[in-house]
């Protein structure tokens, strides 16, 4: 019976996501430890890839994967981390409502959450405190074994005020299946219609959301992973910083500009990660061009101590954002 209704606990969870049988807080204190009810909907992503077997593959389903790995990466890039992370420009409130709402589909849970954790990191990286840090626990607990546990799962509404006051961003962050769940509907229609209209493409609805969401999803969260992980063990180090953060060009074409990670620890609010022309940094162009659409505004500039001698001595790491 306590087996039952720990399932069915954590099967509304997944639904409301912030429905606990505890007070968040008392969930927060509890060890971190692997567990294999929260790793369940990682799994089913993964088997979701095993779909290409009954659907097989169309250059249309191909194109359209890669299409979507980009632009929900630049919603991760771009709307979470830049946004509403470390508030690296302003937009409106829709726009920040919109922003929300696309970076569901990437299927990394909610913007509070997310954001709330990022903070999190920032104020602890790479020591005994931090979620993901590979230096204190490993590598596959900072890529994925962290999200595993009951205590990393609430989102601690403390660290975001400053997003916590919207209640649409509450209402997006509480129930975020409901990127996904758009996401797949819009996928199988438009899988279908091209099965319809335009047989000669050899594609249907469900091979869609293999490729589409399954496929292109999975790709997403581990290059998305590879910054908790990797970018704090392989790479260059420009600033000497209290953690172990790298930059990595691999990475940053991977991840459309986090890559700079060395850069983004050293100094996190500016809205570029790439401090020089050779840094690439693909979310920074876009989000040049949203700027000159009117979409957002005040773009958080490189500071000036930057590119200056003393600035790659050993400093703290500036504070995250905490209201």
């Amino acid at each position: 019976m306590h087996a039952l209704k720990k399932f069915w606990i954590g099967l509304v969870s997944i639904v409301d996501s912030d429905h606990f049988p505890e007070d968040p807080e008392v969930i927060r204190a509890k060890p971190d430890r692997f567990e294999f009810s929260r790793f369940v909907p990682f799994l089913i992503l993964h088997l979701g890839m095993l779909g290409v077997i009954w659907v097989g593959w169309s250059w249309t389903a191909v194109a359209v994967a890669i299409v979507l790995y980009f632009v929900r990466m630049f919603f991760i890039t771009g709307f979470y981390h830049r946004y509403f992370c470390h508030k690296a420009y302003k937009t409106s409130r829709f726009g920040q409502f919109a922003f929300a709402l696309l970076g569901l589909t990437a299927v990394q849970r909610g913007p509070l959450w997310w954001a709330g954790n990022h903070r999190h990191h920032h104020a602890h990286s790479d020591d005994v405190e931090d979620l993901h840090s590979p230096v204190q626990k490993g590598f596959w607990w900072a890529h994925i074994g962290w999200m595993t546990s009951e205590c990393n799962y609430p989102t601690d509404y403390s660290r975001v005020k400053d997003l916590s006051k919207y209640p649409e961003l509450v209402f997006l962050n509480r129930f975020d299946l409901i990127g996904p769940l758009l996401l797949i509907a819009g996928l199988y229609l438009f899988g279908s219609a091209l099965h319809h209209f335009a047989p000669g493409l050899h594609t249907t609805g469900w091979q869609m959301i293999v490729w589409g969401f399954f496929i292109s999803t999975v790709i997403v969260f581990h290059a998305t992973c590879c910054i908790n992980s990797l970018t704090h063990i392989i790479g260059g180090r420009r600033y000497q910083t209290t953690d172990d953060s790298r930059n990595s060009l691999i990475m940053a074409l991977l991840t459309l500009g986090e890559g700079w990670h060395n850069n983004h620890h050293r100094y996190q609010h500016t809205a570029r990660q790439g401090f020089y022309w050779w840094e690439i940094d693909p979310t920074y162009y876009t989000l040049k061009v949203l700027s000159w659409l009117g979409i957002i505004w005040d773009l958080r500039p490189i500071p000036e101590a930057a590119y200056q001698p003393e600035a790659k001595t050993e400093s703290l790491p500036e504070t995250a954002l905490k209201s």
